[in-house]
Protein backbone atom coordinates (compact mmCIF):
# COMPACT_ATOMS: atom_id res chain seq x y z
CA UNK A 1 0.00 0.00 0.00
CA UNK A 2 1.38 3.62 -0.86
CA UNK A 3 -0.75 6.70 0.47
CA UNK A 4 -0.42 9.45 -0.59
CA UNK A 5 -1.55 13.06 1.68
CA UNK A 6 -1.17 16.53 -0.30
CA UNK A 7 1.00 15.71 -2.62
CA UNK A 8 -0.44 18.24 -5.21
CA UNK A 9 1.49 20.68 -2.96
CA UNK A 10 4.99 19.53 -3.39
CA UNK A 11 5.24 21.30 -6.75
CA UNK A 12 4.34 24.64 -5.21
CA UNK A 13 6.83 24.39 -2.29
CA UNK A 14 9.71 23.57 -4.87
CA UNK A 15 8.79 26.34 -6.54
CA UNK A 16 8.82 28.15 -3.27
CA UNK A 17 12.15 27.04 -2.36
CA UNK A 18 13.94 27.52 -5.88
CA UNK A 19 12.18 30.74 -7.40
CA UNK A 20 14.78 32.83 -5.84
CA UNK A 21 18.17 31.47 -6.82
CA UNK A 22 21.18 29.64 -5.95
CA UNK A 23 21.41 31.39 -1.99
CA UNK A 24 18.07 29.30 -1.59
CA UNK A 25 17.89 26.14 0.58
CA UNK A 26 17.57 22.73 -1.27
CA UNK A 27 14.61 20.69 -1.98
CA UNK A 28 14.57 18.95 1.57
CA UNK A 29 12.88 15.63 2.35
CA UNK A 30 13.03 13.70 5.75
CA UNK A 31 12.79 9.59 5.81
CA UNK A 32 10.43 8.93 9.09
CA UNK A 33 9.60 5.62 10.71
CA UNK A 34 10.25 3.84 13.69
CA UNK A 35 13.63 1.65 14.33
CA UNK A 36 13.86 -0.95 12.53
CA UNK A 37 11.78 0.27 9.46
CA UNK A 38 14.25 0.32 6.58
CA UNK A 39 15.37 4.02 6.16
CA UNK A 40 18.98 3.04 5.66
CA UNK A 41 17.25 0.57 2.76
CA UNK A 42 15.92 3.68 1.30
CA UNK A 43 18.86 5.97 1.25
CA UNK A 44 21.18 3.34 -0.36
CA UNK A 45 18.51 3.54 -3.43
CA UNK A 46 18.41 7.00 -3.21
CA UNK A 47 22.16 7.82 -2.92
CA UNK A 48 22.91 6.61 -6.43
CA UNK A 49 21.12 9.96 -7.92
CA UNK A 50 24.06 12.65 -8.39
CA UNK A 51 21.36 15.40 -8.06
CA UNK A 52 20.75 14.24 -4.49
CA UNK A 53 22.51 14.59 -1.17
CA UNK A 54 21.79 11.80 1.85
CA UNK A 55 22.46 12.48 5.29
CA UNK A 56 21.92 9.31 7.59
CA UNK A 57 21.59 9.86 11.28
CA UNK A 58 24.67 10.86 12.73
CA UNK A 59 24.83 7.60 15.39
CA UNK A 60 28.82 7.57 15.01
CA UNK A 61 28.40 11.16 16.58
CA UNK A 62 25.96 9.94 19.11
CA UNK A 63 28.19 6.68 19.86
CA UNK A 64 31.36 9.55 20.49
CA UNK A 65 30.64 12.59 22.08
CA UNK A 66 34.07 13.50 23.44
CA UNK A 67 34.37 9.88 23.70
CA UNK A 68 30.93 8.97 25.53
CA UNK A 69 28.99 6.04 24.07
CA UNK A 70 25.17 8.54 24.70
CA UNK A 71 23.49 6.19 22.83
CA UNK A 72 24.35 3.06 24.61
CA UNK A 73 24.05 5.18 28.25
CA UNK A 74 20.47 6.58 26.70
CA UNK A 75 19.77 2.57 26.44
CA UNK A 76 21.01 1.39 29.83
CA UNK A 77 19.81 3.95 31.90
CA UNK A 78 17.12 6.17 29.81
CA UNK A 79 16.07 8.07 33.08
CA UNK A 80 19.37 9.42 33.52
CA UNK A 81 20.34 10.02 30.09
CA UNK A 82 17.32 10.97 27.72
CA UNK A 83 17.57 14.84 28.60
CA UNK A 84 20.99 14.82 27.54
CA UNK A 85 20.84 12.16 24.76
CA UNK A 86 18.26 14.34 22.85
CA UNK A 87 20.12 17.51 23.53
CA UNK A 88 22.71 16.41 21.34
CA UNK A 89 20.81 14.90 19.51
CA UNK A 90 19.21 18.07 19.21
CA UNK A 91 22.39 19.46 18.07
CA UNK A 92 23.45 17.59 15.34
CA UNK A 93 19.98 17.18 13.60
CA UNK A 94 20.15 20.86 13.23
CA UNK A 95 23.83 20.26 12.09
CA UNK A 96 22.42 17.95 9.27
CA UNK A 97 19.53 20.27 8.24
CA UNK A 98 21.83 23.30 8.17
CA UNK A 99 24.83 22.25 6.36
CA UNK A 100 25.35 22.94 2.65
CA UNK A 101 25.49 21.25 0.09
CA UNK A 102 25.54 22.02 -4.24
CA UNK A 103 22.62 19.21 -4.53
CA UNK A 104 19.84 20.69 -5.59
CA UNK A 105 17.61 17.76 -3.25
CA UNK A 106 18.52 17.14 0.20
CA UNK A 107 17.05 13.53 1.51
CA UNK A 108 17.49 13.50 5.68
CA UNK A 109 17.42 10.29 7.91
CA UNK A 110 15.02 11.08 10.56
CA UNK A 111 14.92 15.25 10.95
CA UNK A 112 14.50 17.77 13.82
CA UNK A 113 10.62 17.12 14.07
CA UNK A 114 10.84 13.58 14.84
CA UNK A 115 13.39 14.10 17.42
CA UNK A 116 10.61 16.23 19.24
CA UNK A 117 7.47 14.76 18.32
CA UNK A 118 8.07 11.02 18.46
CA UNK A 119 11.26 10.58 20.90
CA UNK A 120 11.11 13.12 23.10
CA UNK A 121 7.09 12.49 23.06
CA UNK A 122 7.77 9.00 23.97
CA UNK A 123 10.14 9.71 26.40
CA UNK A 124 7.95 12.14 28.51
CA UNK A 125 4.91 9.34 28.10
CA UNK A 126 7.02 7.20 30.09
CA UNK A 127 8.23 9.78 32.48
CA UNK A 128 11.62 9.10 31.27
CA UNK A 129 12.07 13.13 31.27
CA UNK A 130 10.80 15.59 33.79
CA UNK A 131 8.32 18.04 32.70
CA UNK A 132 10.81 20.80 33.19
CA UNK A 133 13.49 19.08 30.92
CA UNK A 134 10.80 18.46 28.24
CA UNK A 135 9.83 21.88 28.95
CA UNK A 136 13.70 22.85 27.70
CA UNK A 137 13.72 20.77 24.87
CA UNK A 138 10.83 22.24 23.26
CA UNK A 139 12.25 25.89 23.89
CA UNK A 140 14.86 25.05 21.63
CA UNK A 141 13.08 23.27 19.27
CA UNK A 142 10.52 26.13 18.58
CA UNK A 143 13.80 28.57 18.47
CA UNK A 144 15.77 26.22 16.07
CA UNK A 145 12.82 25.81 14.01
CA UNK A 146 12.45 29.44 13.19
CA UNK A 147 15.46 29.38 11.97
CA UNK A 148 17.15 29.34 8.29
CA UNK A 149 17.33 25.82 6.69
CA UNK A 150 15.62 23.83 9.20
CA UNK A 151 12.11 23.15 7.40
CA UNK A 152 11.08 20.54 5.42
CA UNK A 153 9.30 19.72 2.64
CA UNK A 154 8.35 16.67 2.27
CA UNK A 155 8.11 14.04 4.99
CA UNK A 156 8.36 10.13 3.52
CA UNK A 157 7.08 7.91 6.35
CA UNK A 158 8.36 4.24 6.18
CA UNK A 159 5.30 2.57 8.19
CA UNK A 160 5.56 -0.66 9.52
CA UNK A 161 4.24 -3.00 11.38
CA UNK A 162 5.84 -3.36 15.10
CA UNK A 163 6.55 -6.76 14.51
CA UNK A 164 7.88 -6.53 11.23
CA UNK A 165 10.40 -3.95 12.99
CA UNK A 166 11.20 -5.84 16.23
CA UNK A 167 12.09 -8.81 13.88
CA UNK A 168 14.60 -6.99 11.97
CA UNK A 169 16.01 -5.08 14.92
CA UNK A 170 16.79 -8.56 16.41
CA UNK A 171 18.41 -9.77 13.50
CA UNK A 172 20.76 -6.54 12.51
CA UNK A 173 21.85 -7.42 16.33
CA UNK A 174 23.35 -3.76 17.10
CA UNK A 175 24.88 -3.67 20.39
CA UNK A 176 23.01 -0.62 21.69
CA UNK A 177 19.77 -2.20 21.04
CA UNK A 178 20.18 -5.54 22.96
CA UNK A 179 17.71 -4.13 26.23
CA UNK A 180 15.76 -2.89 23.19
CA UNK A 181 11.88 -4.31 23.99
CA UNK A 182 9.18 -5.34 21.77
CA UNK A 183 6.62 -2.78 23.53
CA UNK A 184 8.87 -0.01 23.06
CA UNK A 185 8.86 0.01 19.31
CA UNK A 186 4.89 -0.54 19.47
CA UNK A 187 4.83 2.51 21.49
CA UNK A 188 6.98 4.32 18.90
CA UNK A 189 4.53 2.94 15.87
CA UNK A 190 1.76 4.46 17.63
CA UNK A 191 3.63 7.91 17.84
CA UNK A 192 4.22 7.93 14.18
CA UNK A 193 1.00 7.02 13.05
CA UNK A 194 -0.30 9.39 15.22
CA UNK A 195 1.62 12.21 13.71
CA UNK A 196 2.13 11.24 10.25
CA UNK A 197 -0.45 9.16 9.53
CA UNK A 198 -3.43 9.71 11.58
CA UNK A 199 -2.45 13.84 12.25
CA UNK A 200 -3.83 13.75 15.46
CA UNK A 201 -0.88 14.06 17.24
CA UNK A 202 1.54 17.63 17.43
CA UNK A 203 1.77 19.38 13.52
CA UNK A 204 2.23 17.91 10.04
CA UNK A 205 4.25 21.27 8.53
CA UNK A 206 4.53 18.97 5.11
CA UNK A 207 2.96 16.90 2.97
CA UNK A 208 3.51 12.90 3.77
CA UNK A 209 3.83 10.17 1.52
CA UNK A 210 3.02 6.54 3.01
CA UNK A 211 4.78 3.85 2.06
CA UNK A 212 4.48 0.17 3.26
CA UNK A 213 8.05 -0.78 4.59
CA UNK A 214 6.64 -4.52 5.59
CA UNK A 215 7.68 -5.28 1.87
CA UNK A 216 11.12 -7.28 1.25
CA UNK A 217 13.61 -5.05 -0.03
CA UNK A 218 13.66 -7.02 -3.80
CA UNK A 219 9.87 -5.55 -3.87
CA UNK A 220 9.96 -2.51 -1.85
CA UNK A 221 12.55 -0.52 -4.11
CA UNK A 222 9.92 -1.30 -6.67
CA UNK A 223 7.88 1.04 -4.82
CA UNK A 224 10.66 3.33 -4.42
CA UNK A 225 10.77 4.03 -8.39
CA UNK A 226 7.01 4.49 -8.31
CA UNK A 227 7.17 7.72 -6.38
CA UNK A 228 10.56 8.57 -7.51
CA UNK A 229 9.63 11.72 -8.72
CA UNK A 230 7.76 12.82 -5.94
CA UNK A 231 10.80 11.93 -3.50
CA UNK A 232 13.19 13.43 -5.79
CA UNK A 233 10.58 16.53 -6.80
CA UNK A 234 11.40 16.74 -10.36
CA UNK A 235 10.10 20.29 -10.32
CA UNK A 236 12.77 21.14 -8.11
CA UNK A 237 15.42 19.37 -10.07
CA UNK A 238 14.01 21.12 -13.48
CA UNK A 239 14.06 24.66 -11.88
CA UNK A 240 17.75 24.41 -10.17
CA UNK A 241 19.26 22.96 -13.50
CA UNK A 242 17.22 25.95 -15.66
Amino acid sequence: MIKVKNIKNISKMAHAVFSGGDTLRPFTVAVEGNVGSGKTTFLEHFNKNDNVAVFAEPIDMWRNCDGYNLLELMYNDPKKWSFTFQSYVQLTMLRQHQKKIKEPVKLMERSLYSARYCFVEKMSRDNLMPGASVAVIDEWFKYITTLDHTKVDLFVYLRTSPEVAYERILKRNRSEEKTVAYQYIKSLHDIHEDWLYHKTLHKCTAPVIVLNADLDRSVIEEEYEKFEPHILNKTALELKMA
